[in-house]
This record gives C-alpha cells, sequence and structure tokens, in this order.
C-alpha cells in the first residue's frame, strides 16, 4: 500500500491474522436479499475495473487521502488485464453507485478496497 495517495513508494502490511469468510456458511441477511431482488441494483463484475479503483481511491467523508496510489493503480490494473484482479460493481439506472475490487489467489478472493 502507499502511505499517501501521491506518494511514489509501496510497503506491504503484514497482519498476523486475516478474516476469512467461508461461503459454505454464509449468511444473507432476509432484508438484504429482499433489496437485492427488487431490481433497484444490478451486480456486475469486471465491467468497470477502473472506474471501482477510482472511486475506492477518492476522497470521501472521513478520508481526505488514500493508500491508493499510482503504482498500485497501475498494478491491479495489469493483474485485472491478466484475469488475476476483479471488481465487483452495483448499478443503478446505469450508473456505477458502489462496489469493490480485490486480487484472486487459487480459489481466494482478496477484497482489498470498497
Amino acid at each position: 500500500m502507499g502511505e499517501a495517495r501521491d506518494d511514489p513508494r509501496i510497503f506491504l502490511i503484514e497482519p498476523e491474522l486475516r478474516g476469512v469468510i467461508p461461503l459454505d456458511r454464509f449468511h444473507i441477511p432476509t432484508r438484504l436479499k429482499r433489496t437485492v431482488r427488487t431490481d433497484v441494483l444490478e451486480v456486475r463484475i469486471d465491467t468497470a475495473f477502473d472506474a471501482v479503483l477510482d472511486a475506492c481511491a477518492a476522497a470521501g467523508p472521513g478520508r481526505e487521502d488514500s493508500w491508493i496510489n499510482a503504482p498500485i493503480r497501475r498494478l491491479y490494473i495489469a493483474l485485472n488485464a491478466r484475469g488475476h484482479a476483479h471488481s465487483v460493481e452495483c448499478w443503478r439506472d446505469e450508473r456505477l453507485v458502489g462496489g469493490l475490487y480485490g486480487g484472486t489467489l487459487g480459489g481466494a478472493f482478496f477484497g482489498e478496497s470498497m
């Protein structure tokens, strides 16, 4: 990750523990299921990778800066081109309204930013 958006350096974070969500026991709350079924949002995969990456890096309420710097952006775009990074996008009325991106290794997906 980058120290800041304009920092050209990249460093690694090595946490002792990582969260894993086993999908065989993953529970989707009833209210969320209902929302998904209303067709208010359309979920797409890898149709706007660059836009999701840029939105994740953008400043927002309570976050003036981002760890997603130019080198990380270039690396993830290259990984996406090779099929090793993906975006999950939420669209409403043909407008991107949310999403996340991350990388894959074997059968696992590692969400990086939302």
